[in-house]
């Protein structure tokens, strides 16, 4: 069973894709959310024999589609992926799809015959890993610096590091932000709802960029906004939506993104395949969040860091807790997962300091970690009470406001991937390396920190300007 957070957090990514039916899977776990009623397939002769075979198992099992003929409609894109429609998107519920999971069924015989993958679940990618960040942010005094702090060095247009994030776009009011001088991108389209108040996962992109910001000042960090509907998008959509990222300013040196999705398999994403196969040909530098599940599951793009193909070519970020000594506790990991660094409670810029604007939070803290980690973790701390978690506000408990003018505290391997990013861009501007592929594995192999992540030692990236943060039991509940 989904554990309670992934549905509340279902329901708000829901509501934001109002079109788009959902479901859980498998089978109501909290390992994925993908769309009924259809599957992908790459375009051409694998969605001919999809389709056929499709077909036949459905007529050969008519109470699968409940006496309606399921007409295929195919949606391509530049990805080279089709959406083939296997059932009614508006019947069952989110605990599954049975016409779904028997076209894949069907499949099995014919991918073994055919010796390659041909059928997918067309996943939900998400900034909100597992449907929800490491924690929700948190206001900072405007006298708090920075963590990691701003290091000495000086914004050189001519050999400064390209950055670009994939994500939700930069708060209208960055400008105001002295940090962000070097930023450019794209404008989050809708930052409040209609009473004024920040909608959930706004400002994650702006917070990315100070962190990349910060620790790598000599960086030109370009951020687009390719994830808005709550940091969300159909798998059929995200590889062209990479695309469109690179394509409106280039192939950067790095590319830093804090999004992905499990699907249950060891091979990657179909939707991003295209995407993927040309990235291996550029210069550029993946660097991806192994995700916030608290598990070993591979998780997609990060978890290409682990195949052969792709092993120069992206770079996996799992998140140290405050200390910088042991994994956070909402951490993926895992031999897929290739450095970690600090994650949790960082701070950042979140909006400009133009105006102060209200948020509510969504989900309530828990009296004890949802991973069973046994110190004061986003999970616990600081305490309040969530919109979501108090069904809507039907209970009558009043969730918790707070107000953000500039600074926020915030947990995620969305936020421990731009500090390796950053890290990455400082190394090479400061041994004046071009190639960004290298600059990594130099940067690597002269590495000698480590931390302990569920018994294992691994490569820990700790920028020279973090602070700890004192880690402690969790406080009792009053």
């Amino acid at each position: 069973m989904a554990p309670q957070r992934f549905h509340e957090q279902f329901e708000q990514i829901q509501r934001s894709m109002p079109d788009v039916p959902l479901a859980m899977g498998p089978d109501d776990s909290a390992e994925f959310i993908y769309e009924k009623g259809y599957v992908l397939v790459r375009d051409g002769e694998d969605a001919r024999l999809v389709e056929d075979t499709v077909r036949a198992h459905f007529t050969a099992e008519p109470d699968l589609v409940q006496g309606n003929v399921r007409r295929m409609s195919p949606q391509t894109n530049r990805s080279g992926i089709t959406r083939i429609q296997v059932g009614d998107p508006g019947q069952g519920d989110r605990a599954g799809d049975r016409p779904v999971a028997h076209a894949l069924r069907a499949l099995r015989e014919t991918e073994g015959r055919a010796g390659r993958r041909l059928v997918s679940r067309n996943h939900l990618v998400s900034i909100a890993v597992n449907s929800c960040p490491g924690d929700e942010p948190v206001p900072a005094p405007a006298t708090e610096q920075l963590n990691p702090a701003v290091a000495e060095g000086a914004h050189d247009p001519d050999t400064a590091v390209g950055v670009l994030v994939i994500d939700t776009g930069l708060m209208n009011d960055f400008r105001s932000a002295p940090l962000l001088a070097h930023t450019d991108g794209d404008a989050q389209l809708k930052e409040c709802d209609d009473d004024g108040i920040l909608q959930q996962y706004v400002g994650h992109g702006t917070f990315i960029a100070g962190l990349v910001a910060a620790v790598a000042p000599n960086t030109n960090v370009t951020v687009r906004n390719s994830l808005n509907d709550a940091g969300a998008i159909l798998e059929s959509e995200f590889g062209e939506k990479l695309f469109e990222a690179v394509d409106a300013g280039g192939w950067p040196d790095i590319l830093s993104l804090s999004a992905g999705t499990s699907n249950g398999r060891t091979d990657g994403l179909l939707g991003v395949e295209a995407f993927m196969q040309e990235l291996r040909g550029q210069r550029t530098l993946l660097v991806a969040a192994a995700g916030n599940n608290g598990s070993a599951t591979p998780f997609w793009p990060a978890a290409y860091a682990d195949l052969p193909d792709y092993q120069d070519t992206v770079l996996s970020v799992g998140a140290l807790r405050g200390d910088g000594e042991f994994g956070a506790c909402f951490s993926n990991h895992g031999s897929w997962v290739k450095v970690y660094a600090p994650g949790e409670r960082l701070t950042s810029v979140l909006t400009g300091f133009d105006t102060p604007v209200p948020y509510v939070y969504q989900h309530s803290t828990y009296d004890a970690c949802r991973y069973g980690f046994g110190y004061s973790c986003s999970c616990v701390s600081p305490r309040h009470t969530g919109l979501l978690s108090e069904t809507g506000g039907s209970s009558g408990t009043k969730p918790d406001q707070v107000m953000f003018e500039g600074f926020a505290h915030w947990s995620g391997t969305s936020f421990a991937t731009p500090v390796v990013a950053a890290m990455i861009a400082t190394h090479m501007s400061s041994q004046q390396e071009n190639d960004p592929r290298v600059a990594r594995y130099k940067m690597l192999a002269a590495n000698t920190g480590f931390a302990e992540v569920r018994g294992a030692h691994v490569p820990a990236l700790r920028p020279p300007t973090w602070r700890p943060v004192p880690v402690a039991p969790p406080a009792p509940r009053s």
